[in-house]
């Protein structure tokens, strides 16, 4: 490590803006913590990224406690990355704190995927739609577009959420506006509205496996974990190559004690995602004496 590779605390106090005081509460929380030598502490340059992403999240209004959880979390899960902060994607959902890697997202303190996002990705071409000057005319397509354009924008997600609205009114069987404006409704957690959401893309198409992902995604997080359960068979059922569905369905298998059939799909998931923190993860759950070889629940 190079001379210019070390910040002293008033180096990162007078870079990114903060306090002795702060450092010194993030420290003793375990955030992000100066490294020491006899004499002297100093941050390294992923340190600094980490109490950047730090200063963020909490101006976003993480509460500290719930980062700290998170982080917690994430260091017990992932065990072989050494600082999550500059080495992951941390977001806030306005929940819950929330890490991507590789297009996955993953609530850390669950440690289950979220919402698939999937059908919400969207390229450089996508272009803001002009605000009509009377009588609107978009179709439902158009409208999507608009929607889509709001959430790459980070606006508002009343914008999104009322553009996918606006779509469904064109074309009330338009299955992606239902999904994404689903996803966005979970998101501010409105889970009612966003279980309506899922479970009328459902009834347009019973063979949409990302839809009855997503609706177990939300009756998992009301509590309702069989029918969780039910909605991830669905999904594989659908797509036996989905490796988000075959890691929620291990863990809500696990809250319903059918640990053969949880091992069954941390299996899957391995076989389907053999690199990263997540296989790394599930094979620490295969190895777990919570998982009794003995003990299983029979597939339906």
């Amino acid at each position: 490590m190079g001379a210019t590779d070390r910040f002293s605390p008033e180096d990162v106090q007078r870079i990114l803006g903060l306090t002795a005081k702060q450092l010194d509460y993030w420290d003793r929380l375990r955030l992000v913590s100066p490294q020491k030598e006899p004499g002297s502490h100093f941050y390294d340059f992923r340190d600094l990224i980490g109490l950047r992403t730090v200063k963020q999240l909490i101006e976003q209004g993480v509460p500290v406690n719930r980062l700290q959880r998170a982080l917690e979390a994430l260091r017990e899960k992932l065990s072989k990355v050494r600082a999550p902060l500059a080495e992951l994607r941390i977001l806030f959902d306005g929940k819950d704190v929330i890490v991507e890697r590789h297009g996955a997202r993953l609530e850390p303190v669950s440690g289950q995927f979220v919402l698939n996002f999937e059908t919400r990705e969207i390229d450089e071409r996508v272009r803001v739609i002009a605000q009509p000057a009377a009588r609107d005319t978009r179709t439902a397509d158009e409208w999507f577009e608009a929607a889509l354009a709001c959430e790459s924008a980070r606006r508002a997600k009343a914008e999104a959420i009322d553009a996918y609205n606006r779509a469904l009114q064109a074309d009330p069987q338009k299955i992606d506006a239902l999904l994404n404006c689903g996803t966005l409704y979970y998101e501010d957690g409105n889970l009612a509205r966003a279980s309506e959401y899922f479970q009328r893309a459902i009834a347009l198409d019973s063979d949409n496996a990302l839809a009855h992902f997503n609706l177990g995604s939300v009756l998992d997080e009301i509590g309702d974990v069989e029918a969780a359960r039910q909605q991830f068979r669905l999904a594989l059922r659908l797509h036996p190559d989905f490796p988000d569905a075959h890691y929620n369905l291990a863990f809500v298998c696990e809250k319903l004690r059918a640990f053969s059939e949880a091992r069954e799909h941390w299996q899957a998931y391995i076989r389907l995602e053999p690199v990263g923190p997540w296989s790394s993860y599930a094979r620490e759950r295969l190895a777990s004496s919570n998982a009794p070889k003995s003990v299983g629940a029979t597939l339906v």
